[in-house]
Parts: structure tokens; C-alpha cells; sequence
């Protein structure tokens, strides 16, 4: 990499993104500990409507992704992701306010709308920071927040449960995101050029490099062409099928957890923490070695396929050795994160800037689609049998699909892909 590129984008714009991401988590995955504890008691809540609560969140955010990617793409991911920021801070806080169902089922509903741009904006904000051979790790450190961020979440939520209840739970985990808007607001810029903290001749290097990239990239006209091309779709479902099973796990492990022999809240948060340790330490290896070597295809798959397996193998073992199935569990969360960095590089590669926005978008939609189908279905079948067996099987499936298609659209694409 060119000495002249600015090593301060590094710890200047990663650390405030993870923080970001980090707290956009926090207010979507701490339902699951709601949903464990005195919530679903207190207002009345089936277990059916808990399932649909759960997933109602990805609805709001499958319908919005691609016209927040635009606005991001064409005005300004801060202006946009700062607005985010404040009012998904004061849903997550009146989450823990209402008494009325029918005021939480709008909520989970609006919360998913308001986040829906965050991601595809984020990894938008992201590729023009940052080079070809950053690009996978810069885009680990900022899906960091979501594996960080369940696990001390989960330590937390359950402490605060304990000694709050579930109510303020949610008022002081929602409040972070509304005064950190400010300090988003205040440290970020929307592109090289806008930076004071940088110099003319590291913002040109860091430029000239960007557009070296895009010289290698068939152009592609509008967002419509994008969208219909091979690469776009086969990833998109992809995303979905991968999605079905880490929502189902994230949306629930604390449930499945907490149904144990001799367990309380407090140590359903200890051991709900400790497949995301996994994830980190793979998320982090997968992203290094995917910028090293250029392969996405390699560092994507493989770690699906592992997934589907530990999967399958819980289910083998039953809920007859908790701790045995609990490992595997451990394993298959290690497994379904460590691929997201490599995965949210390969767009930027094949793709020009003018529609990469967009087709991440488009992309991420789909996961959302996918996580609503996960976090659902999985607390139906948890639900209506009566144990985890069912949802297991269905988590394995989907990851397995998942691998396979990942194959089927990077064929002969590494290293160095094109548009078809």
C-alpha cells in the first residue's frame, strides 16, 4: 500500500464507526432479553406475538435499505446516519415506556425503518475511505459492533434486569445512541475531501488510488442495470439464507439458554456472551487474511459450511448434554459471523461507485428479509414443539444453501472479479 495513504483513517473513523454500529446493535438485539425476562409476562405477550415482535424489526428494515443507501450515495450518509442515530435512541428508550401492544408492534416496525439505512450507509461511508486491500478489514471493524456488542450486551442486560427490570433496560441501553448523534455529528466527514485532519497530498493519493480501482470495473449505467445483473441477485440471496440462521441464533439464544436445568437470568447473559468472543477472534482473522490475499470466495464459504454442521450437530445431541450442544452452538456463532467483512468487500470490487450504494443496499435488504424469516420461524418452531431440535434443522439448512450459492456466484470470479 502506498506510504502517502493516511494511516489516521485508521484509528480516526474506525473506532467512531464500530461505536455507531455498535449502539444500533445494542437497540435491536436487547428485545431478546426482553422477550427472556418479566416482558412478555407483564404485557400480555403469546408466544406467537413474541415471535412476530421479534421479527417485525427486519420488516421495517427490509422496505427502506435501498432508498437510504441512495440518499446516502447521492447527499449525505452523516446528515443521514446523525437523524438515525437520535431517533432510533428514542424508540429503543420508548420501548421501555409503553404498555400497549399495539404500540410495541409499531415501534419494532419503525425501529427497523429508522436503522434500515445504517448498514448500507456505513459500508458506502467506508469504501470511499478506504482502498481495495483495507477494504475487508475496515469493513470487520465496523461489523465488529454487532458480535462486541452482544456480548457485553448480554452481560449487562441480564445485571440490569436483575436490579431494573426489563423496562429500564430499555430506557438507559436507548439513550447512548441519541447523545452519541452529537459526537457523530461533530467527528465524521462525508468524503476525503472534506477533511481538515488530513493533508492535500494524502487526500490526493488516497483519490488517485480510488479511481485506479474503479479503472478495472465495467461501468455500469444505473442502479436498475445493477440490479439485474447475476453477482447482485445470487448475493442477495445468499444474504437472506445467511441470515435465517445468525437472526435465528442472535433473536434467541437467550431463550434457548435460558430454558436450561438451573439457570437464571443473570447466567444466561454470561454464557449468551461467549459465542460472540468466537466471532471476534474469526472475524478478525478472516478479514486479515481476505485483504492479503484478495479472495473473498475463500474466507466466505468454508465458514457457512462449518455453520451448517454445528448446527446439525446440536440437533444430533438433543437438549439431553446442554453443555455438549452448547459448544456447537459456541462453534456456529464463531462460524456465521466470521465471513461479514470479505462478504461486504466483494461489491466494492466488482462494482463502480456510482452504483455500489445501491447494490449493497439492495443486498442488505434481502438479510433483512432473511432475518425476519429467521427470527421468526425459529421462535415458532421453538414455540410450537416445545423444544429447539426443529429450529436447529431449519438454521443448518439455510447456512448450507447459503455456502453452496456463495460457490455458484463467485465461480471464476477470484481474484480478480467482473460484472457479468
Amino acid at each position: 500500500m502506498d506510504n502517502t495513504l493516511a494511516k489516521a483513517r485508521w484509528y480516526r473513523l474506525l473506532p467512531i464507526a464500530f461505536i455507531t454500529y455498535s449502539l444500533a446493535y445494542l437497540d435491536r438485539a436487547n428485545f431478546g432479553f426482553g422477550a427472556a425476562s418479566g416482558m412478555a409476562t407483564d404485557l400480555k405477550i403469546t408466544p406467537a406475538m413474541s415471535s412476530l415482535l421479534g421479527s417485525l424489526f427486519f420488516l421495517g428494515y427490509f422496505f427502506f435499505q435501498v432508498p437510504g443507501a441512495v440518499y446516502a450515495e447521492k447527499r449525505s450518509a452523516k446528515k443521514l446516519i446523525f437523524w438515525s442515530l437520535i431517533l432510533w435512541g428514542g424508540l429503543a428508550m420508548a420501548t421501555g415506556i409503553i404498555s400497549n401492544v399495539s404500540l410495541l408492534i409499531v415501534i419494532r416496525f419503525t425501529l427497523g425503518v429508522v436503522e434500515s439505512a445504517v448498514m448500507p450507509a456505513m459500508l458506502l461511508f467506508l469504501s470511499r475511505w478506504f482502498t481495495k486491500a483495507e477494504r475487508s478489514q475496515a469493513n470487520t471493524f465496523l461489523i465488529l459492533g454487532n458480535p462486541a456488542t452482544i456480548l457485553w450486551m448480554s452481560i449487562l442486560s441480564g445485571y440490569l434486569i436483575q436490579s431494573v427490570g426489563w423496562r429500564w433496560m430499555f430506557i438507559l441501553e436507548g439513550f447512548p445512541a441519541v447523545l452519541w448523534a452529537f459526537f457523530w455529528w461533530r467527528l465524521v466527514d462525508d468524503k476525503p475531501d472534506d477533511a481538515t485532519w488530513l493533508s492535500t497530498s494524502e487526500k490526493n493519493a488516497l483519490e488517485a488510488q480510488l479511481q485506479q480501482e474503479q479503472q478495472g470495473i465495467k461501468p455500469v449505467k444505473n442502479y436498475a442495470e445493477a440490479f439485474k445483473s447475476k453477482i447482485v441477485i445470487l448475493l442477495s440471496l445468499q444474504y437472506a439464507l445467511w441470515s435465517i440462521g445468525v437472526y435465528g441464533f442472535v433473536m434467541w439464544l437467550p431463550s434457548i439458554i435460558n430454558a436450561a436445568p438451573n439457570m437464571n437470568i443473570v447466567k444466561t447473559g454470561w454464557l449468551s456472551s461467549v459465542p460472540y468472543v468466537l466471532a471476534i477472534i474469526g472475524m478478525l482473522t478472516a478479514s486479515y487474511f481476505s485483504d492479503k490475499t484478495l479472495n473473498r470466495k475463500a474466507f466466505v464459504w468454508p465458514f457457512l459450511f462449518i455453520g451448517a454442521i454445528a448446527f446439525y450437530g446440536s440437533y444430533l445431541i438433543g437438549a439431553d448434554n446442554f453443555w455438549l450442544s452448547f459448544v456447537l452452538l459456541i462453534i456456529a456463532g464463531g462460524a456465521m459471523y466470521a465471513p461479514y467483512g470479505p462478504f461486504f468487500a466483494i461489491i466494492p470490487d466488482i462494482l463502480p461507485r456510482n452504483v455500489v450504494g445501491g447494490a449493497m443496499a439492495l443486498i442488505n435488504s434481502f438479510g433483512a428479509l432473511g432475518s425476519f424469516i429467521g427470527s421468526y420461524i425459529v421462535g415458532y418452531l421453538n414455540g410450537t414443539t416445545g423444544g429447539f431440535g426443529a429450529s436447529y434443522i431449519f438454521m443448518a439448512g439455510s447456512l448450507l444453501l447459503s455456502a453452496i450459492i456463495t460457490l455458484i456466484a463467485l465461480k471464476k470470479r477470484e481474484p480478480s472479479p467482473v460484472l457479468v
